[in-house]
């Protein structure tokens, strides 16, 4: 290398990149990457959410997609920075259709990784700042409606004799976030939900939900919490936050409204949707339709035998409330993750006994811990403080390639085996089984390649360590009886309550209920990375299967995921929805194919 700087050097490869792009020299341009590179791209060039890895993927993307992207405008923005060899920049670019922004990282001259990212679509983008609408039209206008007047009729005609163009199936933070992206980019949308109020997926759960990720990786889009807002946000306090956006927001949000059926109208190119609001059948017309039921599918809950026998009270964990009823009882928790933990502390807090029946290890991250080790340098004050944003932080993680995300986290999480050494020691003297995933990637890894396995130590895992929740571990349960279980080490256990915290299936589980098992198996299972490891099979994928893009059944998306994904890819879904509203033509490149039904 030269003696230019590293901001010299970035904008030198992006110069003679766009040289390349232009001329049509795929050779040339696909010469400028490493050997060993990624290009993730979010929208701007495929249509869809895709990585491609080593240059013949790049080469194969290259010449699919740039004579109609026609791409250019690629520029620098702000300063490069330099450190142990790599070279990393934000750049903004633009396609024939849009504009975006993106990051890279440099190994010598050759570029190790890509991210380009669409933040908007030309001629449509959002009214803010000095585009603002003016709310009002000064001056004396007979029969003028006011913004409530207008409003109302919207309300009232939207869905009825007006139709959506599209429709969202689950009212939770996903569908709020997705919905509020929509509403800025007039795209006419109504979020079904089945309970009656926004939030209210939060405050059914049971008392003492709190959310366990800090509040800085958990805005919603737009509107940030305030600076006052805690740390950990209680359950009710987010379905505040929740029902205050829905209305701030202006979202036509149908509560009390449970989707029946639908299916596919192939002639019209629109789905139909049979929904029951407040005891009157409607049925909708989108052409597109949106399961924004959370990256989990329907509940878990294992038919042990015997099961139909027990005397006492059965449940699976999303419909535990509260412990208060079970002082001085016999209570049962089968499983070992987030949930789990939180209800066997929620008993203890009542004065029940309790047992944790752990069925396989499980990850543990003390939340202290994960917060200064994985989270501080993107969410936190100490982030803030050094210009890291949360849309900062958001494009800094989505620029990692899951590829090669595994070895930016194993470190994390060797360094946290080493400070909380003496806390993981207690918990094994317990008996507790832990792993730190089949890679020694931690908590993030098991989260993005399976969505289960792990635990934010808020506090349980002390209860735990000190026999407060007592652990049967390595074991299941072989039979329910009418007051008791029998495990399958032969112990039997006296039992008032059994709480089942095992999980959920795949989120095409609400395809298959809601429209047919044909749509579900066409789309396959949705979440994981094809990673081959527990839980999460092969073949390798390289993003998240079916989430946030285009499908293998036509005008069938998936939106979810935790509160950090939910705002940074409710950006991408609905710009791809936006485009097609609009009749942009949007030809993906790499749909996913399916490998796994369930």
């Amino acid at each position: 290398m030269s003696d230019r700087t590293p901001t010299n050097h970035v904008s030198d490869w992006l110069s003679a990149f766009e040289e390349a792009l232009d001329r049509a020299d795929i050779s040339t341009a696909v010469e400028m990457f490493d050997d060993d590179s990624y290009w993730r791209d979010l929208v701007s060039f495929t249509w869809n959410i895709k990585t491609m890895e080593g240059k013949e993927d790049i080469k194969n993307m290259l010449e699919a997609r740039v004579a109609y992207v026609k791409p250019g405008m690629w520029q620098i923005e702000g300063e490069a920075t330099s450190a142990d060899g790599v070279t990393d920049a934000w750049l903004t670019f633009e396609t024939d259709v849009s504009r975006g922004k993106g990051h890279i990282r440099l190994k010598e001259d050759k570029c190790w990784t890509l991210l380009t990212t669409m933040v908007e679509l030309k001629g449509y983008e959002e009214e803010k700042g000095t585009s603002r609408p003016s709310g009002v039209a000064h001056g004396s206008i007979k029969g003028r409606q006011t913004w409530l007047e207008q409003k109302q009729q919207e309300e009232a005609e939207l869905g009825y004799s007006t139709q959506p163009y599209c429709v969202i199936i689950g009212g939770g933070q996903g569908g709020i976030g997705l919905g509020a992206r929509l509403k800025r980019l007039k795209v006419p949308t109504i979020i079904v939900e089945r309970n009656e109020r926004p939030g209210d997926s939060w405050r059914k759960r049971y008392k003492s939900l709190c959310l366990h990720d800090p509040v800085w990786y958990d805005h919603m889009p737009y509107l940030p919490f305030p600076d006052h807002w805690p740390v950990f946000s209680p359950k009710d306090k987010i379905g505040d936050w929740l029902e205050m956006y829905t209305k701030v927001m202006e979202l036509n949000y149908w509560g009390s409204t449970e989707c029946q059926n639908a299916h596919y109208d192939e002639e019209n190119e629109e789905w139909i949707v049979t929904v029951e609001r407040e005891g009157e059948t409607v049925v909708l017309r989108p052409k597109q339709l949106v399961l924004a039921t959370g990256m989990s599918g329907m509940p878990n809950e294992p038919d042990f035998p015997g099961k139909t026998l027990f005397q006492g009270d059965q449940c699976h964990s999303s419909k535990f409330s509260s412990g208060e009823n079970y002082t001085g009882k016999k209570c049962i928790v089968v499983g070992s993750n987030n949930s789990a933990h939180d209800i066997c502390a929620d008993l203890w807090e009542y004065d029940a006994d309790v047992t944790m029946i752990q069925r396989s290890s499980t990850h543990i991250a003390r939340s202290e811990t994960l917060m200064e080790l994985a989270l501080g340098d993107l969410y936190s004050e100490r982030a803030l403080a050094n210009g890291i944003d949360h849309h900062t932080a958001d494009l800094i993680f989505a620029s990692i390639p899951y590829k090669i995300m595994h070895e930016f986290q194993i470190p994390v999480y060797e360094e946290m085996a080493r400070v909380d050494a003496d806390f993981y020691e207690r918990l094994e003297k317990a008996g507790f089984l832990l792993d730190w995933g089949d890679d020694g990637s931690g908590l993030f890894m098991k989260y993005l390649r399976r969505g289960s396995g792990y635990y934010i130590d808020v506090g349980a895992s002390e209860l735990v360590a000190n026999g407060s929740i007592k652990l049967k571990s390595g074991v299941n349960i072989q039979e329910i009886k009418e007051h008791s279980i029998i495990l399958t080490d032969g112990t039997e256990l006296p039992a008032d309550l059994i709480v089942y915290a095992t999980g959920y299936g795949s989120m095409n589980g609400w395809a298959a209920k809601l429209i047919s098992q044909e749509v579900a198996d066409r789309v396959g299972k949705c979440w994981g990375l094809g990673s081959d490891t527990t839980k999460d099979p092969g073949p390798w994928e390289g993003e998240e299967r079916n989430m946030w893009k285009p499908t293998q059944q036509k005008a069938l998306w998936f939106h979810g995921g935790n509160l950090h994904q939910s705002r940074h890819y409710s950006q991408f879904l609905s710009l791809q929805l936006k485009a097609r509203m609009e009749g942009i033509p949007t030809p993906v490149y790499g749909l996913g194919q399916v490998y796994h039904l369930s």
